[in-house]
């Protein structure tokens, strides 16, 4: 189970909100570099970056920060970012910036041809970002429900191509309220593809129900308010998944 620190983008601050609401935010570090080395040095093996600004307008608006924290970690870790990522030139661009994955979200659901060009264009390198409440797909930053099932989309969407699915429950993303485990069993059970867990991670609980339930094809767990605000010892959570990983196999 990888554990993966989230780095919220916004106005180049690292930011944490509470479910997807710009207003609603918590500032903890003005150094985005500084932040991604906190976290590569508490063992982290994979970053999540989002440009929550970019989410939100439609295009990037936090470069020079993401540049800042690929300059940070250079080649220790991959990093994968998501948030306003609408044309390939964009997703090239990254790329030959040094992020190792792109996570399409909106345009995902929006323009489908898109993703479907992306995933030829860039194949090894494509994870749609899959944000629902009740079942159904939210787009827009979280502002906009529409009417999709998740489980559809994802099906549609490992047809194309991509790597990896993250499922974030909105409802419960930056509330510290635990992992919506059902849901996301219940996709990672209808793909293939590995599914990586999102929104509401508490504490080390979570991790252990994450664990127990991992061989359904969920790869890894964003973690964000949790680390932020001393709720999850990263570094222990990770050692505890590896521990129960090892178990697993020792069983096998």
């Amino acid at each position: 189970m990888l554990l993966i620190p989230a780095i919220d983008l916004k106005d180049g601050h690292c930011v944490r909100l509470q479910q997807g609401d710009m207003k609603a935010v918590t500032t903890f570090g003005e150094d985005p570099g500084a932040m991604a080395r906190r976290w590569l040095d508490a063992g982290a093996r994979r970053l999540h970056l989002v440009d929550l600004n970019g989410a939100f307008v439609g295009k990037p608006v936090n470069e020079s920060a993401v540049k800042a924290i690929l300059r940070a970690v250079g080649d220790d870790i991959p990093v994968q970012l998501g948030g306003g990522i609408r044309d390939l030139d964009t997703i090239e661009r990254y790329l030959d910036d040094g992020i190792s994955y792109i996570i399409i979200g909106t345009a995902a659901v929006k323009n489908p041809g898109f993703l479907k060009d992306a995933c030829s264009a860039f194949g090894g390198h494509i994870i749609v970002g899959l944000d629902a409440k009740d079942g159904k797909v939210a787009t827009d930053g979280w502002s906009k429900l529409t009417g999709h099932e998740v489980i559809d989309l994802a099906k549609k969407f490992e047809d194309y191509g991509v790597d990896a699915v993250i499922y974030t429950d909105i409802g419960r993303d930056g509330m510290l309220t635990g992992i919506n485990i059902d849901a996301t069993v219940k996709l990672a059970q209808a793909l293939t593809i590995p599914v990586i867990a999102s929104g509401g991670l508490a504490g080390i609980a979570d991790i252990e129900q994450l664990c127990a339930v991992q061989d359904n094809g969920i790869e890894g767990v964003i973690c964000g308010r949790s680390i932020y605000s001393g709720a999850l010892d990263f570094t222990a959570a990770q050692a505890r998944a590896d521990e129960l990983d090892g178990a697993a196999g020792d069983a096998a």
